[in-house]
Parts: C-alpha cells; structure tokens; sequence
C-alpha cells in the first residue's frame, strides 16, 4: 500500500511537470494559496485556512485523475479547472468576491455546466471510440448524455451548498432581497389561491427593522440562478459537442476540452513502476 502511495506521488509530480503552460499555473496558483493561508494564520481566522489546504488538495486533483484513471486532460481544460479552483475557493469565499461582484458566482456557475458538459461528453466519446464496443453512439444521444451530466452535477452541487446551510450554519445558498411575495399562505379563506403581497421596503423581526430595503428570499432564487446558468452553459457545449461528432473530431475549440484515454508513453504511473523494478 506505501510503495502504491509512493508510485501514485511520483507520477504526479511527473504529470504535474508535464505541461509548461500548465504547470506554470499550478506553481503560481499554489504559492498564492500558500502566502494566502500565512496570512490567515496570523489572523488567526482558521476556518479560512481550512479553505486554503482544501483548495491545496483540489489544485491536486487534475493531476491524480490523469494518473489513476489513465486519460489526458487537454491544457486548455486543466488550466480553466485550476483556475476555477482558485477563484471559487480563495477569491469567492476568502477575498468575499461573491460579495463584492455579484455577477461571480453566475460566472463559475454558467463556466461550471460548460465544464461538466465537456466532461459528460468525453466518458461517453471515449466508450464510441472503445473498439470492443459494439455499438456507436449518436452525436444527439452524447450531446444529450453530456447536458444530463452537467445538470446532475449542477443539481448535487446545490443540494451541497443546502446540506451545509442547514447542517453547519454557513449561507453557500445566497439570500435575495426582493420587494414583494406571491404565497398561499397569504390567502385568510384557505382555498389555496395565491396571494401577492407588494411594495415591501422592510421587514421587522422580533421587534427589529432588518434594514436591507425589502423581504429576505432565503436561497431559492440564488439557486434556480446557478441552475439556470448551468443549463445555458450545459447547453451551450452539447451544441458544440454535437457538430464536433458530426464533423468527425474536426472542431479545434471542442478538442481543447474533451479529454482522451492517455498514450502508453505518457502513463507515468506505469513508468514509475518499471523504474522502481528495474532498480531493485
């Protein structure tokens, strides 16, 4: 188990090197995290330099997953992915960005479905292209598999950040000011006929003004955003996957972020291991 352990951080390092572009963002994003949790420390703000190993580990991941799992992520893919890391986890959360841009977590969202859909599509272009398969897959059928892979990330990715607010206390799910409400529960005959209650400036708790100008939607606009970025995102690569298909692999901008089964002479996990054995 050690001796796995060991060929695994090896060939990891060996994969991390592999790529000078992307290896010139690993190495920037990790000093930076690294000063960030220094500073965290002095601050003494540990729940933030919790953040900080945790995005150390993801940074991590690209990496582990081309080694154990044998397939080659394109540089253009690995970057996005480290750099994506990096501004959910150190410039959203730790630098407040999803407080100070308001458009930021749209963003990540809307990049996060076009990411999954990328990923989608590749499992299933890498079984079309398994010659001990016997069947081949439409472009509509793996254009469809890749929207439906992106949406059930985007959805377990919310039911996440809910499972965190209610378990743990933290506000992942961003609450919506907004000035009026439409409810049932409005309605004093109780014939469930929806009620609207507008013009609402403020709301008053216990006594006290909450002062934030309207009525706090706790969660549920914030999350039918993200999902219906995901969606525009999740959609907007199916499209490109589907002419990519049709085409025959011809499309430049789609290959840059399907990964593909890696090359024997790239598969540093095994190259590690002959190494070993042949020393011993």
């Amino acid at each position: 188990m050690l001796k796995r352990l060991h060929h695994s951080k090896e060939a990891i390092k060996m994969e991390i090197r592999e790529h000078k572009s992307s290896s010139i963002v690993y190495f920037t994003l990790r000093a930076l995290v690294i000063l960030t949790m220094i500073l965290q420390i002095f601050n003494r703000n540990y729940e933030n330099v919790f953040l900080c190993i945790l995005t150390l580990a993801l940074l991590i991941v690209p990496s582990f997953i081309q080694v154990e799992f044998k397939i080659e992520l394109p540089t253009t893919l690995e970057i996005i992915i480290l750099v994506f890391i990096f501004s959910a986890e150190i410039l959203g959360e730790i630098k407040s960005f999803y407080i100070v841009f308001p458009m930021w977590d749209t963003i990540l969202h809307t990049l996060n479905g076009f990411l999954a859909a990328a990923i989608g599509f590749s499992l299933v272009d890498i079984l079309n292209n398994n010659d001990r398969l016997q069947f081949k897959m439409s472009p509509v059928f793996m254009a469809l598999v890749a929207f439906c892979f992106s949406m059930t990330i985007g959805v377990l990715w919310e039911f996440f950040e809910f499972g965190m607010d209610h378990l743990i206390g933290t506000d992942m799910q961003k609450d919506t000011v907004i000035n009026y409400i439409t409810s049932v529960a409005l309605d004093p005959t109780n014939s469930n006929r929806p009620v609207t209650m507008s013009g609402i400036n403020d709301v008053i708790v216990n006594g006290q003004a909450l002062g934030l100008g309207g009525y706090l939607d706790i969660g549920l606009i914030d999350t039918m955003e993200d999902l219906f970025v995901n969606f525009i995102g999740a959609v907007v690569f199916s499209i490109f996957g589907y002419f990519y298909v049709k085409k025959r692999g011809k499309g430049r901008f789609v290959k840059r972020f399907i990964p593909k089964p890696k090359d024997k002479k790239r598969d540093y996990l095994e190259i590690v291991k002959n190494s070993k054995q042949s020393t011993e």
